[in-house]
């Protein structure tokens, strides 16, 4: 292993909690917002010198990991490689933005402190290689959401029992799979109970029904971070995938469509704005899974794009719906706002977010939308066609939700709700990001295809460790051929 020139890991965890430990101690929430943009900033700092740093030591493959601590019997306690590295300044600016953009009486109703605890542990999570401690993170990562139900006075029992069955199914699953003899019919009791596992978080049907209750009663910030992170294909890329046999992937990859499905019909009927907002998600994300499923490098390689698309163009829609929502309230869709001349540059961001999640051309979606689709017709023609039938459905319940909101007649009132200067940095941001993934996606294309075939080379490995080495010679040739064969269509 190679190490980090700093122990930049250990104080990107930590400096979140210091953060909250300070941020707690203030009573005035514009003042704790204030010292929570000032942490979020220097988190993104050290997020991305993070990343920097492990592609300065090891800019090769995504095989090396990078040793910063070496606490559990030899094994890192926090590292980092190729499917970690963009994650981390990801999610790291999202948390950024989400504060920044955070105005009005929002400020009012997120919790800055839960806010920066969830980060530490998100990023912690992502950092973590040991199953034990990404096991422990993930349950204490539904401790913020959970506090926050709480803080509104808001029922927690449908989010409590789904975070609990979550939680449960997450230890005993990794109990099984770190105990039980190699093959034997526990294995498969624990990689089944992981997977179930993964279907909780991840709000696959029918157990979906936690997340538009989140939104509707949590706040929309504290919502938004906890789901659009999609630690649940995390869990799946980590635990599930190199140990699972290919019927129980295929069986995730068929839930997963209909997941999408069934997301996408709701969200074209949904008369709440943030009840919308969770089922569009749902869809996006489901299709991930379809894509992590596939065991192919054009399907892994999509898959992992469109994770890094939808937590980056989902994210923006979430914090735009946000937005409007602290200008006129929460937000029916059963009647016309006519939003569009007060807010312009949001209804902007609106639409662009919105068709950036469903992969429209040169936005950073497309690429990983065109990869899934390629991957399901070639493997699955079926699957590629429920694909594009989820693309379609889920770009008309955006353009739905945009004519809803900004259009259909005149808005009145004598309060000024142009977009301010903080909201316009965010949206400048993640609009000069997305449309710069959209233009010049080769960085982000060849980094998730090293992640992808990484995934493949250690499932075959777990099959037949004796055959890694030609596996991995193997592995090196396909991986030079594709990438002479794709880099002029990304182009």
């Amino acid at each position: 292993m190679t190490p980090l020139h700093f122990e930049w890991l250990e104080l990107l965890v930590l400096l979140p909690i210091a953060g909250a430990i300070w941020v707690s101690r203030l009573r005035d929430q514009e003042t704790a917002r204030a010292h929570s943009l000032i942490v979020c900033g220097a988190t993104l700092c050290v997020a991305l010198a993070t990343s920097i740093d492990y592609l300065t030591v090891s800019p090769g493959r995504a095989s090396d990991y990078l040793d910063v601590a070496d606490l559990m019997f030899g094994t890192p306690l926090l590292a980092i490689d190729a499917l970690s590295a963009p994650l981390l300044p990801l999610y790291a600016l999202i948390y950024l933005l989400t504060v920044l953009a955070t105005m009005g009486t929002k400020v009012r109703r997120l919790p800055f402190t839960w806010l920066l605890v969830s980060e530490a542990i998100l990023l912690a999570t992502f950092s973590a290689l040991h199953p034990w401690l990404i096991v422990a993170l993930l349950a204490a990562g539904v401790i913020p959401p959970w506090a926050d139900l709480v803080a509104h006075r808001c029922r927690t029992r449908l989010f409590g029992v789904h975070m609990v069955l979550f939680v449960a199914l997450l230890f005993a699953g990794q109990a099984l799979l770190e105990f039980a003899d190699t093959g034997s019919t526990l294995t498969y009791w624990g990689i089944g109970l992981l997977i179930g596992a993964v279907l909780v978080r991840s709000g696959f049907v029918p157990f979906h029904t936690w997340m538009p209750d989140l939104f509707e009663h949590a706040s929309f910030g504290g919502s938004l971070l906890f789901v659009t992170p999609m630690v649940g294909a995390y869990v799946a890329a980590r635990l599930v995938l190199p140990v699972a046999p290919d019927t129980a992937l295929h069986a995730i990859a068929v839930l997963s469509l209909v997941t999408a499905v069934y997301a996408a019909g709701m969200a074209l009927v949904q008369k709440d704005a943030r009840r919308f907002f969770s089922y569009l998600f749902l869809s996006h994300s489901s299709l991930v899974f379809a894509g992590l499923e596939s065991l192919t490098p054009v399907g892994l390689t999509g898959a992992f794009c469109l994770w890094l698309s939808v937590g980056l163009s989902m994210s923006g829609f979430g914090l735009t719906l946000r937005s409007v929502e602290a200008r006129t309230g929460r937000l029916s869709l059963d009647e016309f706002h006519g939003l569009y001349r007060h807010t312009p540059r949001l209804a902007a961001f609106f639409l662009l977010t919105g068709l950036a999640s469903i992969g429209f051309p040169g936005t950073a979606g497309f690429v990983g939308a065109e990869l899934l689709v390629d991957a399901g017709v070639h493997s699955y023609p079926a699957a590629g066609i429920v694909v594009v039938i989820v693309s379609a459905l889920n770009g008309l319940a955006v353009l739905h939700a945009y004519f809803r909101v900004f259009t259909g007649k005149h808005h009145t009132g004598s309060i000024d709700l142009s977009i301010r200067l903080p909201e316009q940095i965010a949206v400048m941001v993640l609009t000069l990001l997305l449309l710069g993934g959209g233009l010049y996606p080769q960085p982000a294309v060849t980094s998730c295809y090293r992640v992808a075939t990484e995934l493949i080379l250690r499932r075959a490995a777990r099959s037949a460790p004796s055959e890694r080495p030609a596996e991995y010679a193997s592995a090196e040739a396909d991986e030079v051929e594709a990438a002479d064969s794709v880099t002029p269509a990304q182009r």
